[in-house]
């Protein structure tokens, strides 16, 4: 009898990866996420951190951090359900729920559990879920963990929406509820759900809104509130808003708004946040501490959006596209893989660390140098990275 290889495949499908240049190669950031940082040893202009406003180097939230391992030690020591639900974890719930004008807030331990987490207890068999046909991944998988039936519209688009709702009526048995779910801010292109169009579509159709806001909190809204702020919407409108602190708060931990009834049902059927161990008492004290930033330092939301504008004109005024950009998720658009990994190594040599977003995050020519803005970025740190931009542009024959 011949001897099997059970993990055999697990080098011949890396290789086929790199094969076709779709493989990761991780660069190691030695010391802090800064605007100017060292990776793989080299000195270079950070230009693709979630840090939008670089709160993780912000001294209250180091200080906090620091303060509560004094008074709290290291670590929870257990799920929350059990004996890890520690004061600073129900402040931090309390302080975000006031950030977000909910009735109540809870938080996870990622945003992609929240995710996973919440979608597939919302809706269950004869249920109807309904996503965005350009969603996230933790969307995605949140959404194959649940039984419901599942529909897809068109990016954006809140008449297709419209038509998806309007045929799901037609459905017998009637469902016994609709989930509609979208991110706030997509992260590959920048571009922001019409969260108005899609809530006044859930309000004629009776079904629930949950947003994944992870990319528009500390962007959009009032202070950095977010795309249900942005868009002034009631809290009814949107029934479940999600978050994660790991982007512009600087930390790490995801997190849902909404009614209280949605934080009790949560809590006792979201398995990733009961069976999961709590955040340790310096990642809760950061995350209040950012809070306390975001509400009391508006300079740092309004420096993102002045740095963002500055560089997005920049990059079009050489020719380049940036899609449909209009955050400071600014993707300048390669279109082959192949291609946009060169221009990436080449900005690099330069300088510049900015990540190629190849398939099979995005279509096969759509590859492209995904760049996001960061409020602590100086004029002199921007116009430095035009001129790698164009220089590299030219080289490669893209300008």
């Amino acid at each position: 009898m011949a001897v099997r290889d059970p993990t055999g495949f697990l080098r011949r499908e890396y290789e086929q990866l790199v094969e076709n240049e779709l493989d990761w190669k991780l660069r190691v950031l030695d010391g802090p996420s800064l605007p100017r940082c060292v990776v793989d040893g080299r000195k270079v202009l950070m230009l693709c951190s979630n840090n939008y406003l670089s709160m993780s180097n912000h001294p209250k939230v180091k200080r906090a951090a620091i303060d509560a391992i004094k008074t709290h030690g290291a670590g929870s020591g257990s799920v929350r359900p059990i004996a890890g639900n520690m004061d600073l974890h129900v402040e931090l719930e309390r302080r975000l729920a006031r950030f977000k004008d909910a009735e109540a807030s809870l938080v996870y331990q990622t945003g992609f559990a929240a995710n996973a987490g919440l979608i597939p207890q919302l809706a269950d068999a004869g249920d109807l879920i309904v996503s965005d046909e350009l969603n996230h991944g933790s969307i995605i998988d949140g959404v194959r963990l649940s039984k419901a039936d599942r529909a897809v519209y068109k990016h954006c688009d809140a008449e297709d929406l419209k038509k998806v709702l309007e045929k799901a009526e037609e459905h017998s048995p009637a469902y016994r509820r609709v989930l509609i779910i979208t991110d706030g801010v997509f992260s590959m292109d920048g571009d922001i759900a019409p969260l108005d169009g899609i809530a006044a579509q859930a309000h004629d159709h009776g079904a629930m809104v949950y947003v994944d806001d992870a990319h528009g909190e500390g962007v959009l809204g009032k202070g950095g509130r977010g795309i249900v702020s942005h868009f002034m919407l009631r809290r009814e409108e949107v029934q479940v808003e999600m978050g994660t602190f790991s982007k512009a708060f600087g930390v790490v931990g995801g997190h849902v708004s909404g009614s209280r009834d949605l934080v009790n049902y949560a809590l006792n059927k979201s398995r990733t946040w009961l069976l999961s161990g709590s955040h340790p008492p310096a990642v809760a004290a950061a995350c209040i501490a950012a809070i306390d930033v975001l509400e009391k330092e508006p300079e740092h939301v309004r420096d993102l959006w002045v740095n963002t504008e500055y560089f997005r004109k920049g990059i079009r005024s050489m020719g380049f596209d940036t899609g449909k950009s209009q955050t400071p998720i600014v993707p300048v658009m390669i279109g082959e893989s192949g291609a946009a990994k060169k221009f990436s190594s080449r900005l690099f040599e330069l300088g510049i660390f900015a990540l190629p977003i190849v398939f099979p995050m995005v279509a096969r020519d759509k590859a492209r140098i995904r760049t996001i803005m960061n409020s602590a970025l100086t004029r002199k740190d921007l116009d430095e990275a035009l001129a790698a931009f164009q220089k590299v542009g030219k080289e490669l024959g893209l300008l």
